[in-house]
């Protein structure tokens, strides 16, 4: 055990000492956590309250969780579960021991042909669906944030969303679950056998459940509240439907789970009744003039009619009337106009139409601004729900720099649901929340509230307590509705439980927390709360680091798709630390724990980032985290280490043939060695060198090529018809990286790629033109990524200055072969037609070629560029005119290689590509993408050889 990690551990308080200890029989201590970083960077979550655990935890199987629940049990030591950390109410943040689901959990079985779905907690929302795709089914919920938000928080907080109002929630969707309560007993409600063990071994914990159904069954007055209550969404509070709905204490236990926060239990497994997914779907932006007319359309909708019907108010709409694709007349609409979209969904043509002229003539009589027209056109109508999925977004964006994002969440009756939206426009009018927006599922009732607040501000407190009250008492007193309709109580909402339910109910939620928690060890100060003012304590503060990062929200929607999400940090973790330690730099608090966080820092925060940019792909903000750790590293830059790197770009010839000579020895020794002889020399020489020598790998590549063109120019020439007035002309540029790096040993073509290319070209009828000085060029991007931006930017204009020449002032396409090249050249050169090979060969050549389909499956791997470039859907085309089948697995995004980190840091790519192997078939021998370090990784990581498309399209194609 190190130093650093025994001064960490001295500074717990005992409990948390010995609970850590305990643990540790379990739980590595790779996946054990509390030193300042870790603590800081998993305990922020989505939500604006702000704790920090004193332990993390990364736990992985039911047994572990067993384990850790009776040490917290025995040493009185609170814990908190948490998955994706998407909820926005404080209920997943502690001071305590904080539990992370994320990078496990995600085992899944489909039953009864899709009607059925056996899920763990870590599986995310939308994965569950893609699942169910070939069953034309998914299940019931449908948050905002499903691309994002995990199946455990997703029961857990009882989300809901846009379509699923409260017939299709967890709670009326449930089926089973598998769950561990705080003493470490489990129960399988669909296993006979595990229930009436539980009955038994659990008489006076039954005896209680019993009691309160009793209790409220035989209270009229009480369980009409209850029934009144959820007919609207609510999540405040416990499910006390529960008790009315069910009358056996195993379906009651299993209902009160859905929406209990982490408080009751832990669900490690739930299998939920899944629900239709209609085929035909069709949608229309109404327009009002004001929010009682909008709210007035509402009423005469229900959900036998329409799916979603989603309310806008004009500030919500002009957060987004400037944003690309967004129709023109938002910007013409008055001041009070309202805007209602309406998505209408069916099984075939005929019965969309049918329901689409129903919702027009239930809204004739109700005047809109313009005409109704409803759209089936999947790109218009997903352009149009673009405008209700970007308001929160946009809000972040434009709000002033260091406040936070509130997200508030309630839900009226929908007869009253026009009043009490003016109402409520009032009151944040009333304390000067002027640019709040209202927006949210109408047809529910169900409206969110959004804000900026800076919690920095002490005086700024006040106001917002005043807006809490004012806006409880009219939800509750004035229109009898729900404090919290779908986000979950949280902390945020717990103060406030009694104040809606009554002091009755509430204390039979009291009751039933005792019952299931009696020392009060499971997410304390969740849901049950005696202190009226925690939800004014805690309060996150957002601190301005960098303009790079200065925007995010922390919602977390970056998480999923990081390639060191299960290694080390996500971008959400890095932007918190760094604004830790800005924050710290400017007060001069605590130079201890800048100190340390800065140091600890590097490893996680930088050296394992691939800075691939992905995460801006899923950011609702475009926030590219990468950007901002290669503005890291180019603070670290040093006089000696520039100089080295200028030294490097003056000098790539001799770079490239040192390269090719070294890769050439290597790849020698390796035929003479063999591969097993050759893993355990060099993976000793690298822990002798505390990991300095890269990692060798079976996959390393012989030294590649330069290109020489005379014989691919005789054939495309004689292609090429003499007198065509404009024969077919391409720049090639193959990358530093493929003149550099050839084949590997176990590849199936030995060709150079420069060979494959050509012949592809020459195939088509292109004549070849060939840059000067080609050995000495590069885009730069080796530079960019280490933080050498200057350096990179003369290699890239020297580079652009030599292809503007050679293509004759940009008259004729330039080709790069290297996908991360090209999109980096895009970038920063602005007078050429650039193409990387997917996107030229589905442009150019798809009918220059004769294709020949082979009989296979073969998996495909589309790299970050191309993500970001968007040839997705080109890069299927192109590999499905060649294979019958083509493999792209979901769950591998970033490879993870990162230019040379494949072999710096190899654990980065290791994990980036753990599920690779498992999510190919075994028919699938051959693998295919459009980078050559990516595709070493891939090979090592698959068992099979991945080589450039090229190879691919050449061995497939003929002249035409």
């Amino acid at each position: 055990m190190s130093q650093v990690l025994l001064a960490d551990l001295a500074r717990l308080p005992k409990p948390f000492h010995d609970f850590w200890e305990r643990v540790g029989h379990y739980i590595p201590v790779n996946r054990r956590f509390c030193d300042p970083l870790h603590t800081l960077a998993y305990g922020i979550d989505a939500s604006f309250y702000r704790m920090i655990p004193k332990i993390v935890l990364k736990a992985r199987t039911s047994e572990e969780i067993t384990q850790i629940l009776k040490a917290s049990q025995e040493y009185k030591v609170p814990v908190t579960f948490r998955t994706a950390g998407t909820s926005l109410s404080g209920q997943a943040v502690t001071d305590s021991v904080l539990v992370v689901l994320q990078g496990a959990w995600r085992g899944h079985s489909i039953l009864d042909k899709g009607e059925k779905i056996v899920l763990e907690p870590g599986i995310i929302g939308a994965e569950a669906n893609r699942l169910l795709t070939q069953y034309a089914r998914k299940i019931g919920p449908d948050p905002a944030s499903i691309d994002h938000a995990m199946i455990g928080g997703i029961a857990a907080n009882n989300a809901s969303g846009m379509c699923c109002g409260t017939a299709d929630n967890s709670y009326q969707t449930v089926a089973e679950m598998k769950i561990i309560f705080g003493d470490g007993t489990m129960l399988d409600t669909g296993n006979p056998t595990s229930c009436s063990d539980f009955v038994n071994s659990n008489s006076e914990w039954i005896r209680k459940i019993e009691e309160i159904r009793d209790e409220i069954v035989s209270d009229p007055q009480l369980a009409e509240l209850i029934h009144r209550k959820y007919k609207i969404k609510n999540t405040t509070g416990y499910s006390l439907n529960a008790f009315v709905d069910f009358t056996d204490p195993i379906d009651i236990i299993k209902h009160l789970m859905i929406g209990s926060e982490g408080t009751l239990g832990f669900i490690s497994e739930i299998t939920y009744h899944t629900v239709i997914e209609h085929a035909h779907k069709a949608s229309a932006l109404i327009i009002y003039s004001d929010m009682e007319q909008a709210c007035l359309a509402v009423q005469k909708l229900d959900r036998e009619t329409v799916s979603a019907a989603e309310l806008m108010d004009r500030i919500s709409l002009k957060t987004m009337e400037n944003k690309p694709g967004m129709p023109e007349y938002l910007k013409t609409l008055s001041s009070t106009a309202t805007a209602l979209l309406i998505e209408v969904r069916s099984a075939d043509h005929e019965s969309l139409e049918q329901r689409i002229k129903r919702v027009e003539d239930l809204l004739e009589e109700i005047p809109a601004v313009l005409p109704i027209n409803f759209t089936a056109v999947k790109a218009e109508y997903e352009n149009l729900w673009n405008i209700r999925k970007g308001i929160f977004p946009a809000v972040g964006a434009i709000r002033e720099l260091g406040t936070g994002v509130v997200i508030e969440d309630v839900a009226f009756p929908k007869e009253s649901l026009a009043e009490a939206t003016l109402a409520l426009r009032e009151i944040l009018d009333k304390y000067t929340y002027f640019d709040a927006i209202i927006y949210g599922h109408a047809l529910d009732g169900n409206l969110h509230f959004v804000f900026t607040q800076d919690f920095g501000r002490s005086e700024d407190l006040p106001r917002y307590e005043g807006l809490m009250r004012d806006v409880s008492d009219l939800v509750v007193s004035r229109f009898g509705g729900s404090l919290k309709a779908e986000h979950g109580t949280g902390r945020n909402m717990a103060p406030f439980v009694e104040q809606e339910w009554g002091k009755k109910a509430y204390v039979l939620m009291k009751r039933l927390k005792s019952a299931f928690d009696p020392e009060n060890l499971l997410n304390p100060g969740v849901i049950i709360n005696d202190n009226p003012h925690s939800y004014l304590e805690n309060l996150k503060n957002m601190p301005q680091a960098h303009k790079i990062i200065d925007t995010c929200t922390n919602c977390g929607f970056c998480q999923n798709i990081c390639t060191s999400k299960n290694l080390t940090l996500t971008p959400r973790q890095r932007i918190v630390i760094q604004r830790e330690i800005q924050e710290l730099r400017r007060t001069g608090q605590d130079p201890v724990r800048l100190s340390r966080l800065e140091k600890d820092f590097d490893y996680p925060g930088n050296k394992t980032c691939a800075v691939d940019g992905l995460c801006a792909t899923t950011c609702p903000l475009g926030i590219n985290t990468g950007d901002y750790v290669k503005f890291l590293r180019s603070q670290s830059v040093t006089p000696t280490t520039l100089r080295i790197a200028e030294g490097l770009a003056n000098h790539m010839t001799g770079v490239t043939g040192v390269m090719r000579f070294g890769l050439g020895v290597v790849n020698g020794v390796h035929g003479i060695l063999g591969t097993k002889l050759m893993e355990s020399l060099t993976q000793g020489a690298r822990r002798i060198s505390g990991n300095a020598v890269p990692l060798w790998n079976p996959w390393m590549p012989k030294g590649g090529k330069v290109p020489s063109l005379k014989h691919q120019e005789h054939k495309a020439k004689a292609l090429n018809t003499t007198d065509s007035p404009s024969p077919l002309k391409v720049v090639y540029f193959p990358s530093c990286i493929s003149r550099s790096m050839g084949t590997a040993k176990n590849d199936r073509d030995q060709r150079a790629l420069s060979e494959a290319m050509l012949s592809v070209l020459a195939k088509a009828g292109y004549e070849v033109i060939s840059p000067p000085m080609i050995s000495g060029l590069c885009c730069g991007m080796p530079w960019e990524s280490k933080g050498f931006f200057e350096t990179a930017d003369k290699k890239s204009k020297e580079l652009e200055e030599v292809l503007f020449a050679t293509s004759e002032g940009g008259k004729y396409p330039v080709l790069c072969d290297t996908s991360p090249c090209l999109y980096r050249m895009k970038r920063v050169m602005h007078l050429l037609k650039l193409y990387e090979p997917v996107e030229f060969i589905h442009d150019f050549l798809l009918n220059r070629l004769t294709f020949n389909q082979l009989k296979e499956t073969i998996a495909l791997h589309v790299t970050c560029s191309s993500i970001k470039m968007n040839l997705k859907e080109k890069f299927y085309a192109v590999a499905h005119a060649c294979a019958e089948e083509v493999i792209m697995p979901e769950d591998v995004h970033c490879c993870g290689f990162a230019g040379d980190r494949g072999f710096t840091f190899p654990e980065l790519n290791r994990s980036a590509l753990a599920t690779l192997k498992e999510s190919l078939p075994d028919n699938c021998r051959a693998g295919y993408s459009n980078s050559r370090t990516c595709e070493i990784g891939l090979s090592l990581h698959s068992g099979i050889s991945y080589q450039s498309i090229v190879y691919l399209v050449d061995e497939c194609t003929k002249s035409v």
